[in-house]
């Protein structure tokens, strides 16, 4: 057989900066000649730190009180001593969301949208079994309401009913023999042949196409649309591999592309008896995207399929009538008959044996998914975002300012090309750095601002200081040593 090409998806650079803040700060203190302006720098770094801190203090306070009164656990009696209309209730569960979509923005969350999912879909990987969503279970008022309010572009069509916000991409590679995977390989690929042997793949396939989605592109077609945004991540799928006695008996890696942080947001739907008020928020990581399904909420328990019972009877059907065509000949051939009483038993048994193996792996991966892929949720979640939020916007200021005290004025465009140069020399990583964002927070501090024709500059390390001037943490710090002196 030969080797099948490569199969190769492309994904958005991500904005979010993958370095950890003191890596980041002492290495770039490093690159600093003479020590007096080091010591400069790192006070200048921790003095944006704090006041970065200090600007979104409020927000974030009003963000977690306002999820105390819808916490799926204790929200229900909050929101009861607080003797509210629906009306307001409604207003004040809008006012989270809003304030949610922000943090969740200022984090470098994006929305999965449907083209997103449909690559995510477009393979298998650890999960083989259709997947679906209790769509019943899930309230469809609360996220359309806000949508409603708050246009989106590209929202996925599950937007009404819950909410998949993603970022960071990753590897995940597993190695093991998967006797039972290659097994039904070489069964469904036997099939496959019959099939096209006896001219009964242009049936199937006929009926199959009503149901087949858009394929997403790769390969080919995406090196045509590559542009220096793209990122490009390998998929290995069993699916794909080349037959040989070293791979059927061996080990063998599959690899598939993660997400390296989802967040789910949902609330259940209410019934006659009570009213739901409970929003959920659930943190995962590292989650491959061909099987996104497993933090997908309210699933139901899976099944075969419906076209998986056409099949498996039709397969059963076409082969009595083979049999019973073969003994109606003069001179029956044994090994004919043979030869198609096994491929139908053996399918039958691949398809009934493959979904109790499958299901042995959904229960698997759904333990694997509570214990070791979710982070955390509801207030867990959020806290989580709120340092998210503070630790993204230092590092953006600090490296933007590092840069023009480093290399000079700079136009906007240039500033973020030099940012992303920095950040791939220094740490050897890749990101779309957001200069606006970080512009707009030094120039908000007062320690940089643009000359006549719309460049950027930056203040002297030692004016930078004094124009933030001494924090109240730095207060605090100096009042402690003082205290432990005496």
């Amino acid at each position: 057989m030969d080797k099948k090409k490569k199969e190769v998806i492309r994904l958005e650079r991500e904005s979010v900066i993958p370095i950890l803040k003191p890596r980041l700060i002492m290495t770039l203190a490093t690159l600093i000649e003479h020590s007096s302006d080091r010591d400069e720098f790192l006070k200048l770094c921790k003095r944006v730190e704090y006041t970065i801190r200090a600007w979104y203090l409020l927000q974030f306070e009003d963000l977690m009180q306002l999820y105390s009164l819808f916490d799926p656990v204790h929200g229900a009696q909050k929101l009861k001593q607080q003797n509210l209309s629906p009306e307001e209730i409604n207003i004040l569960e809008q006012n989270f969301l809003t304030y949610l979509f922000q943090v969740m923005d200022k984090s470098n969350f994006k929305i999965a949208t449907d083209d997103e999912i449909d690559v995510a879909h477009s393979g298998q990987y650890l999960l083989n079994l259709p997947i679906t969503v209790d769509e019943s279970k899930l309230d469809k008022k609360l996220l359309r309401n806000y949508f409603t309010e708050h246009p989106h572009e590209n929202l996925p069509d599950f937007a009404d009913k819950y909410i998949i916000f993603r970022r960071g991409i990753g590897l995940d590679r597993t190695t093991d023999y998967f006797f039972m995977e290659k097994v039904d390989m070489i069964i469904g690929r036997l099939w496959a042949w019959l099939l096209k042997q006896t001219r009964l793949e242009r049936v199937l396939s006929r009926k199959s196409s009503a149901r087949r989605k858009k394929e997403p592109k790769k390969d080919d077609e995406l090196s045509a649309e590559a542009d220096q945004d793209g990122l490009y991540v390998e998929r290995i799928r069993m699916k794909n591999m080349e037959l040989s006695l070293h791979n059927l008996l061996g080990k063998i890696t599959i690899q598939e592309p993660t997400f390296d942080r989802i967040i789910v947001v949902y609330r259940r739907a209410s019934t006659k008896t009570n009213t739901e008020r409970g929003i959920y928020v659930k943190h995962f990581r590292n989650i491959p995207m061909a099987d996104m399904e497993l933090v997908l909420p309210e699933k139901k328990n899976p099944g075969l399929t419906p076209m998986d019972w056409v099949i498996f009877l039709g397969s059963a059907i076409v082969g009595l009538v083979a049999v019973v065509g073969s003994l109606d000949m003069p001179k029956a051939d044994l090994w004919v008959i043979f030869a198609i009483l096994s491929t139908v038993i053996g399918y039958c048994a691949k398809t009934y044996f493959t979904f109790q193996q499958n299901m042995a792996a959904y229960q698997n991966l759904i333990t694997q998914s509570m214990y070791d892929k979710q982070l955390d949720s509801g207030r867990g979640t959020l806290l989580h975002l709120c340092d998210d939020v503070i630790q993204q916007e230092v590092k953006e200021v600090i490296i933007s300012f590092f840069v023009l005290m480093e290399q000079g004025k700079a136009t906007r465009q240039d500033l973020d090309l030099r940012c992303e140069e920095l950040i791939k020399e220094e740490f050897n990583e890749s990101c779309n750095f957001d200069v606006d964002d970080a512009v707009q927070k030094l120039e908000k501090l007062g320690i940089v601002a643009r000359d006549t024709i719309g460049r950027h500059y930056c203040v002297g390390l030692k004016r930078a200081n004094e124009i933030i001037g001494t924090t109240t943490e730095e207060l605090v710090l100096k009042a402690k040593q003082g205290a432990s002196s005496t």
